[in-house]
């Protein structure tokens, strides 16, 4: 090694600073753990946060009629962009950590997963939730969309820094 010259990092240990062109170390394994941790709690906070007691069946069928009809109601959007969002910074982190996530399959089994996960649990606790097969579909679909879009903005960066 030539004195005053340091070894690139890795391109998925890396980020290129704002304005310079030069690497920078990404943020470290364990602060992104961390970070997962607690979005995944932010997650079961406000999935599973007592509403009552029991719980309800959302039909799908029913639900996907509420949203094509609602779609003018604030109510109905906040309903459905919360559903879109509720798993993309956990499936972001996700796709930081283990890259071979970042393929569209592996994601999307992942997330629907975490979705049917939650609903199982808003079932088997008495939290008087509404278990909803179409609220896991769009925790998956915002969850896969966000983390495969973010996986291959990093390999063009990675590319980039090649």
């Amino acid at each position: 090694m030539v004195t005053g010259t340091l070894p690139r990092p890795p391109a998925d240990l890396a980020t290129v600073a704002p304005g310079t062109g030069r690497t920078r170390p990404a943020l470290p394994r364990a602060a992104l753990r961390v970070s997962l941790a607690a979005a995944l709690a932010v997650v079961a906070v406000a999935t599973l946060s007592p509403e009552g007691t029991g719980w309800a069946w959302g039909s799908p069928l029913v639900e996907l009629r509420w949203y094509a009809t609602g779609l003018d109601s604030g109510a109905t959007l906040l309903q459905l962009v919360g559903n879109l969002v509720l798993l993309v910074v956990p499936a972001v982190l996700l796709v930081v950590l283990h890259p071979a996530l970042g393929r569209f399959r592996p994601l999307l089994a992942t997330m629907l997963a975490t979705g049917a996960g939650i609903e199982l649990l808003q079932y088997a606790l008495p939290v008087g939730r509404v278990v909803s097969p179409m609220d896991a579909a769009l925790n998956a679909l915002g969850a896969t969309a966000a983390g495969v879009l973010v996986a291959r903005l990093r390999r063009a960066r990675a590319h980039d820094l090649r």
